[in-house]
């Protein structure tokens, strides 16, 4: 489904008398990382994810405002490097830009890496459809002492081009200034000049039609297919396209519009294509760029470091070992404030309660069910979000698509699919968006198991857990605890991969594509963007998952088969919790208020800990009064050191939450996937959980 975001948008301008249609409709189109969802947003204020790596924008969004008195829909369509479809934006992108449904198309590129945006250009202009390009990214073209002549640009392209910055937001309003203007027409004369290259005996002058011709032998043939086209489907839009596309062998045009073409066509000719492709490219960025190597980019030599086939991997281990110390450091000093006053709250109510002679279950839901429960987990709040700070420097920096990218060498020497690694990166963040990022994985193998294995990472949502277990029981070392979670969760993950691919005939070793995009200085908006829409999400779970699990808990607590209980362990839940705990007992887990718990957590991992703090009757279970009694609580119990390293790891690997389990059921399209997804995952945690606790067991006695 699309997501329609709905904005009026009013700018300045002479009117568009070109224009005729009630709604115009812009497809933007663009390779990954080249800034087009943030020029998308920067029109309708939408507030989409934006990172600075391939993947994100997996489905079209969305946008409308208004200009020169117009109603606009923006499309802002998935990052893309090619019309050929060989993945699952490709098509995407390729069918909308195919339909009716776009008016204009405007190609944004990355006016730093111009010769590698182009190619997607020439493709755009083949279409026949208006195309404006937008040369986004124009500040960092000035900062590295460049400059493009934006003149002879569309001289040689015959379209408009237009210089932008999405993110100092300049040139917006020429840039749909110019869309307005070329809604129904097409490529304007063009100039090509072609300095030092052989005379054409072409019978057609292309030149002056294209802005892309190929060689004599391509063009011959071109014509000739074009020909057949014509005769057998005479109202075919643009028959060049579709020809260039036979030469191609394009499967998808070749079974849609069938016709005798053996006679022509010998052979393959895209590998031909894309080399001339490029050959005009080359052309241009001599004749449009200047002073290109006039201040050298860092990038390569940061690479040699940050994507070293050593010390990758180490380093970016050490990296989310620096996150998680901030996390901890910062976080807690930040999370003090929260405690004093959930801690004056908590008694405020309380004491207004009394006042008002509520009757004891009513304080008892209130104090210790809700504010008890969804005040423990907003005191996590500070933590959650300096990772979230954390994590969106890393990815608009460009980080994020080395760690890809050094991954993939260990993911392949293991036969693994590189582009798997993806899905695997985004479930760092939240295990939802990375179940539905696997649809990127052209292999449906493939797909299958890495939506089994992605929730093994250590999502947000299990944080909280690491936070309150290692500070507890791990008081010198709860950084290493915590960062110790990430990685298990990453082996787990990377192994059950491969074991599942070794036992799948039909498994096969795909490469990683992936751009490496050029580092640069992570965008204030851009990453209050993105740690604006976490935060606000995990508000969210707390008001209302978290708060209807704090309620439930406290009602199967509190009551029992005789009716209201003071004592717990006569509640249903203690009777629940009585019957799983012998299950659990091998792991170390053989508590029922854990097995409470841990049932608590299936429908979000966060209600772990504020089913502790219901359970023990603790009210401000992060702070240090609140740690220590839980603690205090637990020990009496025998629950120690390696029982907490333990409940971690069981945390981290079993049940997904309810919200990913529904997304696996919805990309899978079945409930088998579902309740597979569910016990796979609840077998896995337990034997790894038995395996750490027995063998921990030993070296203790």
């Amino acid at each position: 489904m699309s997501e329609v975001v709905q904005r009026t948008a009013d700018i300045s301008g002479e009117g568009a008398d070109s224009i005729k249609k009630d709604v115009i409709n812009v497809g933007f189109v663009g390779n990954p990382n080249c800034g087009k969802t943030t020029l998308f947003n920067a029109y309708t204020g939408a507030r989409l994810k934006v990172a600075n790596w391939p993947g994100v924008t997996v489905e079209k969004k969305e946008g409308a405002m208004r200009f020169h008195n117009h109603n606009y829909k923006l499309v802002d369509l998935p990052g893309i490097y090619s019309l050929t479809c060989y993945s699952m934006e490709e098509i995407l992108s390729r069918q909308y830009i195919l339909s009716d449904d776009v008016d204009v198309i405007v190609d944004v590129a990355d006016a730093s890496n111009l010769e590698r945006n182009l190619y997607l250009t020439l493709q755009l202009i083949e279409l026949g459809k208006p195309v404006v390009l937008a040369l986004n990214m124009m500040d960092i073209v000035t900062e590295r002492g460049m400059e493009i002549d934006t003149h002879r640009l569309p001289e040689m392209l015959g379209i408009p081009v237009v210089p932008v910055s999405a993110r100092k937001k300049t040139g917006l309003e020429i840039l749909m200034h110019a869309v307005a203007h070329h809604v129904g027409k097409g490529v304007d004369e063009i100039q090509h000049h072609h300095y030092n290259s052989v005379p054409s005996a072409h019978r057609h002058d292309h030149h002056k039609e294209f802005a892309m011709v190929y060689s004599d032998e391509i063009e011959d043939k071109i014509d000739a297919v074009k020909e057949r086209l014509k005769d057998k489907y005479p109202k075919m839009t643009n028959h060049r396209w579709h020809a260039i596309k036979y030469l191609e062998h394009d499967k998808d045009i070749m079974e849609k519009y069938p016709i005798e073409y053996k006679d022509i066509l010998d052979k393959n000719y895209e590998k031909e294509i894309i080399n001339e492709k490029y050959d005009f490219i080359e052309e241009i960025i001599e004749e449009v760029l200047v002073n290109k190597d006039s201040k050298a980019a860092m990038t390569d030599k940061m690479d040699r470091v940050l994507t070293h086939p050593v010390w990758g991997v180490p380093i970016f281990l050490g990296i989310m070992a620096i996150v998680f110390l901030l996390t901890f450091t910062l976080g807690d000093a930040i999370a003090g404030g929260f405690e004093v006053l959930l801690d004056y709250f908590s008694r405020g109510v309380s004491f207004l309660l009394d006042q008002v002679n509520a009757s004891p279950v009513l304080t008892s839901l209130i104090v210790d069910g809700i504010i008890a429960g969804v005040g423990g987990i907003l005191t996590f709040l500070p933590n959650i979000f300096i990772l979230f700070l954390a994590l969106a420097f890393l990815e608009d920096s460009g980080y994020m698509s080395r760690v890809a990218y050094v991954m993939d060498g260990l993911m392949g020497k293991m036969g693994l699919s590189g582009r798997a690694f993806i899905p695997m990166l985004l479930g760092f963040g939240c295990t939802v968006p990375a179940v539905m990022s696997a649809r990127t994985l052209e292999d449906m193998h493939d797909r299958r198991r890495t939506i089994l294995v992605t929730p093994f990472m250590s999502c947000s949502a299990k944080v909280p857990i690491y936070v309150l277990f290692s500070k507890m029981f791990f008081p010198q070392c709860p950084t290493l605890v915590a960062l110790s979670m990430y990685v298990i969760g990453l082996v787990v993950g990377i192994v059950i991969a491969l074991i599942l691919g070794k036992t799948d005939k039909k498994n096969s070793r795909n490469c990683l594509l992936i751009e490496l995009p050029e580092y640069k200085t992570p965008n204030a908006y851009t990453i209050a963007i993105y740690v604006w829409e976490k935060v606000k999400d995990y508000l969210q779970k707390a008001g209302t998952t978290i708060f209807i699990a704090s309620i439930v808990l406290w009602g199967v607590l509190n009551f029992g088969p005789s009716g209201m209980v003071s004592d717990m362990s006569e509640s249903f839940a203690a009777y629940i919790g009585h019957i799983i705990a012998p299950l659990l007992a091998p792991a170390g887990l053989g508590y029922w208020q854990i097995a409470v718990a841990l049932i608590s957590g299936v429908a979000a991992k966060e209600v772990v800990v504020s089913s502790c703090s219901v359970l023990f009757g603790i009210a401000n279970i992060n702070s240090v009064t609140g740690m220590s009694a839980l603690s205090a609580a637990l020990g009496s119990m025998g629950f120690g050191s390696l029982n907490a390293f333990v409940m971690m790891v069981f945390c981290l690997l079993y049940i997904p939450c309810a919200a990913t389990l529904a997304t696996v059921k919805k990309e899978t399209g079945s409930w088998k996937g579902f309740w597979f997804t569910a016990a796979f995952h609840l077998v896995v945690a337990w034997v790894i959980a038995v395996a750490i606790y027995q063998i921990g067991c030993l070296f203790m006695i």
